[in-house]
């Protein structure tokens, strides 16, 4: 039997569902989240209303949560002001990023919302999970160490295990901070407008000259710029270099 236990916290990172399925799923999702204090949720193009009665029988008391739930038609969309986001998944990537396991992930979430910045969790579809052009937005990836032989867990477990990492960890606070001077960390949009100007600069110049190897080389660069966190200053003078090289060819 469940104990609960008084707590006072943050709101923690936002919980992120790509293309959930079953409103049933996005219900248990909400009541995970009360259990361990996590409050805000975001739906991008969900295939059933979060707010169907079959939803909010599943809540078990937390209708609270999809209530307050924004929907979004695109990840870049529901990522605009985040500044540090993290993406679950069940099997390996090839991808540059950071691994996490729940316990380190939280307390990397920790750190970051002590300096201040949005922090975000990513999860992907009941079946299928987060596709790679998805991952590529985040500045990690979480896994979840579990039996080889049955590692297969439903949505709201997953959220419930990342959940409950944060539920641990969120007691003890920590006083990290990032000088920024008068800049602040740049957001997914900020982030994202740069390096869409970036790849349309570069193919415009024939960086991409093979095309079957364009995919991969738009991933690589954008896994170079996701790695950490860059300022709102920082991305103007990569604009600034930019254009300056485009001027100067």
């Amino acid at each position: 039997m469940s104990k609960c236990v008084p707590f006072e916290t943050e709101n923690g990172p936002v919980v992120i569902l790509v293309r959930p399925q079953m409103a049933e799923n996005v219900g248990m999702v909400a009541r995970a989240m009360m259990n361990c204090a996590l409050s805000e949720l975001r739906l991008v193009r969900p295939r059933e209303d979060h707010l169907s009665e079959k939803a909010i029988a599943a809540s078990s008391g937390a209708q609270e949560i999809l209530e307050h739930a924004r929907v979004y038609n695109t990840l870049e969309e529901a990522l605009a002001d985040v500044q540090f986001a993290l993406a679950t998944t069940a099997r390996p990537r090839d991808m540059t990023k950071p691994v996490y396991h729940p316990g380190e992930s939280m307390h990397l979430i920790q750190e970051k919302m002590g300096m201040g910045l949005k922090t975000a969790v990513l999860f992907g579809a009941e079946r299928t999970g987060l596709e790679n052009e998805e991952i590529i937005s985040s500045d990690g990836i979480i896994e979840i160490p579990l039996n080889p032989k049955h590692c297969s867990l439903n949505l709201s477990q997953a959220v419930l295990l990342v959940g409950y990492a944060w539920f641990r960890v969120s007691k003890d606070h920590d006083n990290t901070r990032l000088g920024t001077g008068r800049s602040q960390i740049a957001t997914k949009k900020e982030l994202e407008s740069f390096l869409s100007y970036l790849e349309e600069t570069l193919s415009q110049k024939g960086y991409f000259r093979w095309p079957e190897k364009r995919e991969r080389m738009s991933r690589n660069l954008r896994n170079i710029f996701t790695r950490d966190s860059l300022t709102s200053a920082e991305i103007q003078t990569l604009y600034g270099m930019v254009e300056v090289l485009v001027k100067k060819h």
